[in-house]
This record gives structure tokens, sequence and C-alpha cells, in this order.
């Protein structure tokens, strides 16, 4: 009977992290930013947004098989470039909401890539019965557990001027339910428990279950 997998069984090689770095690819390769984001399709990294001298639209995809970058010729509800977004991968499809569109205007707006077409899709999804839709921010985590993404977070303007930046930084909650698929159901504020975590901004969220 073979013996179970264990850490204690592996190489020791094997539980060492180890880096490297990826050379002699091919392709449009992406500029330097900050603030975009990325994530994984199977052997596909798709990557969005960013700031470099003003916020970028681009969309980037690595194929990691390959080793090479190429721009998808992408159609459908395009979004404006933005950057600090919160960003899901949902099996071949990827949402993005909120994020920064220009210094110091911010987004509540929620987009939809289908990346087995490139089909973009702004979506609304209905507002929550207990009070009302996230405010527009940037910064805040967006985590996806089973058919339903968490929002918590980020940073707010309360200026209508986006010259004159008054920073309001947040703590609240929201859940997103999705639809199978494509599509969206509606926000939710949750009634929680315990010590609410401090406002915060470009902070991670793990999931765990």
């Amino acid at each position: 009977m073979a013996s179970a997998v264990s850490p204690a069984n592996l190489p020791a090689v094997l539980l060492q992290p180890r880096w490297k770095r990826v050379v002699g690819w091919s392709g449009p390769v992406p500029r330097p930013r900050h603030g975009h984001r990325a994530v994984a399709i199977k052997e596909l990294i798709v990557v969005f947004g960013g700031g470099n001298e003003g916020i970028v639209d681009e969309l980037h995809v690595y194929n990691t098989a390959t080793n090479q970058w190429f721009i998808p010729a992408v159609r459908g509800d395009i979004p404006p470039g933005c950057a600090a977004y919160g960003f899901v991968c949902d099996g071949t499809r990827l949402l993005v909401f909120g994020g920064m569109v220009e210094y110091g205007k911010y987004s509540n707006d929620l987009y939809e890539l289908q990346a087995s077409r490139w089909e973009w899709k702004r979506l609304k999804a209905k507002t929550p019965k207990n009070g009302p839709p996230p405010c527009p921010r940037l910064g805040h985590s967006f985590s996806l557990v089973g058919n339903k993404c968490y929002l918590f977070g980020g940073l707010a303007n309360d200026s209508e001027d986006p010259k004159n930046n008054i920073p309001r930084y947040l703590n609240d909650l929201y859940i997103l339910e999705l639809r199978p698929g494509s599509g969206v159901v509606a926000w939710d504020i949750p009634i929680t428990y315990g010590v609410l975590p401090p406002p915060r901004e470009s902070h991670t969220a793990v999931v765990y279950t």
C-alpha cells in the first residue's frame, strides 16, 4: 500500500519557494506601471489597467506555455482605464469593480470580461435592500467566494472637485451575488458581528474557508 503524501514525505527542495526570472519572451510587453491587477486563467495571465503618466486602459495577456505576450482584440462595453481597482476571476470571466479613472476621480462601475471571446460588458447590480450601493473608491479588496464577491474598504473622495481631494477611508462590507456564467444579481450589506476592522485602503484580503 502506498503511503499518504504529506510534507514529511516530500523532498526538502519541493518545500522551498524559488524565484526564477522569466526571460526570452516575445510579443508586445506591457510598459512599466503601478496600480494594475493580474489574474490567471489556465495558462494565461491577464493584466489590465494601471498608471503610467496617466491611467492606461490596456489589456495584455501572457501565455505561460509559449512565453509570449499578446493584445487581444476586445469588443463590447470597453471600460476606461483604471488603477487600484477590484479584479476577480470566475472561470473564464473576469470582473472589474471601481478604481481610479483619473487623478482624484474614482469609480463604482462594474464590468465583466468574457475571456473566451474577449468581450466586455458593463453590469448593473440591484441596490441593497438595506442601504446604498458601494460608493466610488480605490484600493479596496474584492474577493471571490463561491458565487459571491466580497468588497471591503478602500478610499473615497468626498470632494466633487477631483483637483481638491478630500480623502475618506472606508471599512464597509458588501456582498455581490453573481449569476452563473454571466451577469450579477444584487449588492447586499451583510449583518456582521465582532470588532469591525478600522478603515483602510490598499490592503489585502485572503479567502480562507
